[in-house]
């Protein structure tokens, strides 16, 4: 769970920031729209998976079942 995870998050964050200007620019304002979601959806399953990891290091820690 290194920087590199951070990089990701940040690199995903700027393509659709500069997809979304883009489309917005083409007068495509729905498609626009539905990738800032798909990458908020991206970004949001990552952040999961980490707070799942989270959780399975909290149980091996305390011993809990």
């Amino acid at each position: 769970m290194g920087i590199d995870l951070i990089f990701k998050i940040a690199a995903i964050g700027l393509l659709t920031a500069i997809i979304n200007q883009v489309l917005k620019k083409a007068d495509k304002e729905e498609i626009a729209t539905l990738t800032t979601l798909a990458g908020l959806v991206i970004v949001l399953l990552m952040v999961v998976d980490l707070i799942a990891q989270l959780f399975d290091t909290l149980k091996t820690i305390f011993g809990l079942y």
